[in-house]
């Protein structure tokens, strides 16, 4: 009993150091706090039995199916296993999990996608290409988020609770982190051959199962936990382009009061089929994943019945659909202008040019070159969506300039304008009328900052 009484009291001590000074919308008031201790809150808004027929249905874990979640074990990450029968499965066959980090105070709730590449060949999708390919490809251990991989569990502020330097309200929310083992940015529906270029190994039969992976972790949110009065889906690189692709229909399926998308450094182009390739660079990517991930058979007709207006010859589309259909949420995208990592994915594999540079200079500059014409034409499309912000610093010294959100906020700034990266997440979360946007014209600035060792070492360790 006395163990029960110290543990309870450590769980308010913890809960009393990370509550925000005023109270916010889905903030249970102290009393209701201790008695979610003894009696966690249940799950309020259950699948129904519509939601679970047809295209991409929320699939429950059969009766008896240990998840391994327990409801009471507060301010920890705990694994949460999917059973086959809710059509989860890592990219090797492996079971899908994903992981819950549950407090007592609240019922507001972020929902974080892992960033990690992408994959279409034996090379990418099995781990040989390094990180040029996709993430996990051995599936997902139970103990993913402990601090032996820092690479998931200290990731971002977001979902850091006590991050030494950058604070935000999400770090006082539930948080689900959702790991990336498909190589297909959430969103690709197919089992794929492939076979080994040396004819050394069998071949590789890989489960581009992004999309059926998202809807089974919503459904057991659904089943299992309170519906969130705020919600943030977000995460960086595959995981801002997951978040982005599935956001329509997991914020109508989760239903928060006030619902909020974050798409950090993944974006999706504007590259319809046929165009030119000098004004749309991002097509010859598209034309390929469209068919590899399987793209065109369900997958993007499925999001066309959930976000009308979105065109799936027009991959861009989404973003002014999702403004239409969702005008009292606030969205926003960023990434840096140097990015060096997302737009080697975009064009290095798909343009003779880039494969064939004589030297890592002209490599450099052609990406980038690419790069620009697909950012330009982001940023004016976001900067006519009221409810959709764009925010693009230019350069950052860690990670080839790649995800502004990952480590802590700082340096990603846009000097010119005197804003930081948390201007615009605090406007995202807590501002109204248009969502901010704003852009940097120029690195220079961002190269003259002094050395950062830390930087310096987690590239090295990158």
């Amino acid at each position: 009993m006395k163990s029960v009484l110290l543990a309870c009291c450590s769980i308010v001590l913890s809960f009393a150091l990370n509550t925000p000074a005023h109270a916010e919308l889905g903030d249970y008031g102290f009393w209701k706090t201790l008695l979610n201790l003894a009696s966690p809150p249940t799950a309020d808004n259950k699948v129904t039995p519509a939601q679970g027929v047809g295209p991409y249905p929320l699939l429950n874990n059969p009766a008896g199916f240990d998840s391994g979640f327990k409801p009471n074990a507060y301010y920890a990450w705990q694994t949460v296993q999917l059973a086959p029968q809710t059509g989860a499965v890592c990219g090797n066959g492996s079971p899908y999990k994903f992981f819950v980090n549950r407090v007592p105070n609240t019922s507001n709730t972020i929902i974080y996608l892992e960033g990690g590449g992408a994959c279409w060949d034996y090379a990418s999708c099995t781990g040989q290409s390094g990180i040029r390919g996709a993430r996990n490809p051995d599936g997902i251990p139970d103990d993913y988020m402990s601090l032996l991989n820092p690479g998931a569990s200290l990731v971002s502020p977001l979902v850091v609770r006590l991050h030494p330097w950058t604070r935000t309200k999400t770090q006082n929310w539930n948080m689900i982190y959702v790991p990336y083992c498909t190589g297909d940015i959430y969103s690709g529906d197919k089992v794929a051959v492939y076979n080994d270029p040396q004819n050394q190994q069998a071949p590789l039969i890989w489960h581009h199962n992004g999309l059926r992976n998202m809807r089974a972790v919503v459904a057991w949110l659904k089943n299992n936990l309170q519906r969130p009065a705020q919600m943030l889906t977000t995460g960086c690189s595959a995981g801002g382009a997951g978040s982005l692709t599935n956001y329509g229909p997991t914020r109508q399926d989760m239903a928060p009061t006030r619902s909020f998308l974050l798409d950090d450094s993944g974006p999706v182009f504007s590259a319809p089929p046929g165009s030119d390739t000098a004004q749309y660079p991002s097509r010859p990517l598209q034309d390929f994943i469209r068919v590899a991930w399987g793209l065109n058979e369900s997958p993007l007709p499925y999001l066309q019945t959930r976000v009308p207006g979105f065109d799936s010859n027009d991959l861009g589309s989404l973003y002014p659909a999702l403004a239409s259909n969702l005008s009292g949420d606030r969205m926003g995208h960023t990434h840096f202008w140097q990015d060096l990592n997302y737009s080697a994915y975009s064009y290095e594999r798909f343009y003779p040019e880039i494969i064939n540079a004589p030297d890592a200079a002209t490599k450099e500059a052609l990406i980038h070159a690419k790069w620009a014409v697909d950012t330009g034409r982001l940023r004016d499309q976001l900067a006519n969506l009221d409810n959709v912000g764009g925010y693009f610093p230019q350069y950052r010294a860690v990670n080839e300039s790649h995800c502004t959100s990952i480590i802590e906020f700082a340096n990603s700034d846009i000097q010119e304008q005197n804003l930081q990266l948390d201007d615009f997440v605090n406007n995202l979360l807590d501002g109204s009328g248009a969502v901010l946007s704003a852009s940097e014209s120029s690195d220079a600035a961002d190269r003259a900052k002094p050395f950062n060792l830390l930087y310096y070492i987690l590239d090295q360790l990158l």
